[in-house]
């Protein structure tokens, strides 16, 4: 394993993906790496792509895996703080945090805007400004326009970050009770998703009808169940112990969820039952597959999937491999890379969209993809080298200043 300052040098000559971090699970960098990939594939329509991402192989996507790998890392990165420090001190970084969200996903909506803008001006394509839910922020924007930095009316492929900043607000005080009681942290948390579903619990949208396409009161037990994780993790343990029956059960799961997907007979029998027991009057979360309450069907696949791929052993050497380094890169700069590639996946959209042979855009899509995110990821990670490389240089230039000047008084802590 290379050292701080090797892996520093070897990014200033010009290297992408560096190592995996001493200490750090590489599973969890590299899962959350493929999973901005996939969104950002997902997030092109009609680009050819988009066939072979996760959501073909069972009822989840990348969100479920993005929202679990987004708590395992709060959990390990806060639960240790709050632990130390109390619920107030402790939980402070978590609440910048959601608030950098906020601000980050205000930036994107409203460059989310002027692109489409710009699209429909230029390409000579008015049809742009009704996609994406941008329809009322053009026909009647002195309703629509406050709304949007009020999280009320939110735009199609950049509705992610509002969920996410509004369960790290609550984040402290969940890690805080699930050091003490971790099992009645999972059982809240359950009921709230069955009460959400049951009741159509969500918040408001504006001025459109309905809520969330991400509901928070849903999409928490995904956030939860991988903030629990992470905080066992960070205290040596599992959440979920590696049992073999469910591991097979798990693996099971997922084996016919993809004979349900691609197996007609099975498909239409299975289908068929789920309608009938709604008929019944089991609730709708537990018969659909619908991703704004976080169906069950779609809640177990995401589950048995993490549950299977964090028991084998392969899995782990995997991503902590050579191969799997720009992964890792990716996912450790998660927030950036998410964004810059929200943003190139906007522009992609408006090109696929508009052209009168969308062919070439479309086959362009992972490329310029990929060339933008791993560029910013790039970009950020040898500007956290740099600063690990001050940190360390730092007190040994402080201690040769004072032996050439020993008259000179200590140097204080800056302010800033």
């Amino acid at each position: 394993m290379q050292q701080p300052d090797t892996i520093a040098a070897s990014a200033a000559k010009g290297g992408v993906a560096a190592p995996a971090l001493p200490g750090r699970d590489p599973r969890i960098d590299a899962f959350r790496g493929l999973a901005l990939i996939t969104i950002f594939i997902d997030h092109v329509p009609g680009n050819p792509y988009e066939f072979y991402t996760l959501r073909n192989w069972g009822f989840s996507d990348a969100a479920e895996a993005f929202f679990l790998m987004s708590g395992i890392a709060a959990g390990l990165a806060y639960s240790g703080g709050i632990g130390r420090k109390g619920l107030a001190e402790g939980g402070l970084p978590v609440w910048k945090r959601a608030w950098t969200l906020y601000l980050v996903h205000l930036f994107l909506t409203f460059w989310a805007i002027a692109i489409y803008a710009a699209g429909s001006h230029w390409l000579q394509n008015p049809d742009l400004l009704t996609k994406i839910n941008l329809r009322m922020v053009f026909s009647a924007p002195e309703d629509t326009l406050p709304a949007l930095p009020m999280l009320l009316h939110q735009l199609g492929y950049v509705n992610i970050l509002p969920v996410y900043s509004v369960l790290l607000v609550t984040t402290p005080l969940v890690i805080w009770a699930a050091l003490k009681r971790p099992g009645l942290v999972m059982a809240g948390s359950i009921l709230l998703w069955f009460a959400a579903g049951l009741w159509r619990l969500n918040f408001p949208n504006y001025p459109n009808p309905g809520g969330w396409f991400f509901n928070p009161f849903s999409w928490q037990l995904i956030f939860t169940i991988g903030l629990l994780t992470g905080v066992s993790l960070k205290q040596g343990n599992r959440f979920v112990p590696k049992l073999g029956w469910l591991f097979w059960l798990a693996a099971g799961w997922l084996a016919l969820v993809l004979v349900w997907r691609y197996v007609p007979v099975v498909g239409s029998m299975l289908n068929h039952q789920m309608a009938r027991l709604g008929s019944f009057g089991i609730p709708f979360h537990f018969v659909s597959h619908d991703k704004t309450f976080v169906a069950l069907p779609r809640l177990l696949h995401a589950l048995a999937l993490a549950y299977v791929l964090s028991c084998l052993p392969m899995v782990r050497r995997a991503a902590g491999s050579g191969p799997a380094g720009f992964l890792r890169l990716l996912g450790r700069h998660g927030l950036l890379v998410f964004a810059s590639g929200t943003l190139a996946s906007l522009v992609m959209q408006v090109l696929v969209f508009s052209l009168v042979n969308p062919a070439p855009a479309a086959w362009a899509v992972l490329p310029v993809g990929m060339v933008v995110m791993l560029g910013v990821a790039a970009l950020a990670e040898r500007r956290r080298l740099a600063r690990l490389a001050a940190a360390k240089a730092g007190p040994a230039v402080d201690s040769m200043s004072r032996m050439m000047a020993p008259d000179l008084p200590p140097a204080r802590a800056s302010a800033k």
